[in-house]
């Protein structure tokens, strides 16, 4: 976890025009638990306010990092299952086998990353079709190699996650663009079609000598595994 300066410019999604977020307020059952979760690039912001009924807004803000406590889960130094055990920790699994009970369990105790201290996170989106790629890790049906390269798919990029109450004061609203249903709602669709094609011919390829959960488990395997870099 570090500190970052300058200024970023940052995008929400959404079907309202969102000019003062709200500290406290949202789901805590997303990726990374309570907070407003952004985008870097304004075409993914277009492409996440549009459903396949209606259009929305692309926010734009300004975020000041002067001072603020970064937690990048893709800087190197946090394997993708550094990733996944925020996402069991903070979204709703229900588990079907005992291996993908034992699996969240594991995932939280031995790579869960620490949060409490984060201003900002920073890392993959998983929406509804890269949460069902991670549930394939969990339930023991593909390997992290394939877990991996899954969530690469679509090219989706990062989610920023503007956690605490003093990032919230160090951001600023700077306008909202209409994001047009019939524009941006394909190229989603597009984007989600493609990845989940791409998914399914991965998880067709029986990696033999790839870890898997219940090897993760069985083997006791941290961080510190050179398997996971």
């Amino acid at each position: 976890m570090g500190a970052q300066e300058g200024t970023v410019t940052l995008w929400h999604g959404s079907r309202v025009v969102v000019a003062h977020p709200t500290f406290g307020q949202g789901s805590p059952y997303n990726d990374y638990g309570l907070g407003f979760y952004c985008t870097r690039h304004r075409e993914l912001a277009c492409e996440w306010a549009c459903t396949s009924v209606s259009g929305g807004f692309a926010n734009q803000y300004e975020l000041d990092m002067d001072g603020l406590s970064v937690l990048n889960l893709d800087d190197g130094q946090h394997s993708i299952l550094g990733w996944l055990a925020l996402l069991v920790a903070n979204r709703r699994f229900d588990p079907k086998s005992a291996v993908e009970a034992q699996g969240i369990a594991y995932l939280r105790e031995h790579f869960l990353p620490e949060v409490a201290q984060a201003d900002v996170v920073v890392g993959y989106r998983a929406d509804d079709s890269y949460f069902s790629f991670a549930r394939s890790f969990v339930r023991n049906t593909i390997s992290v190699d394939q877990l991996a390269c899954a969530m690469r798919l679509g090219e989706l990029g990062e989610q920023v996650c503007v956690r605490s109450a003093r990032a919230f004061g160090q951001l600023t609203f700077v306008g909202a663009e209409v994001a047009e249903q019939g524009v941006w709602y394909p190229r989603r669709k597009l984007r989600d079609d493609e990845a989940r094609a791409r998914y399914r011919q991965i998880a067709l390829e029986d990696d033999l000598s790839g870890l898997y959960m219940r090897d993760v488990i069985r083997e006791g395997v941290t961080g510190v595994d050179l398997r996971l870099r």
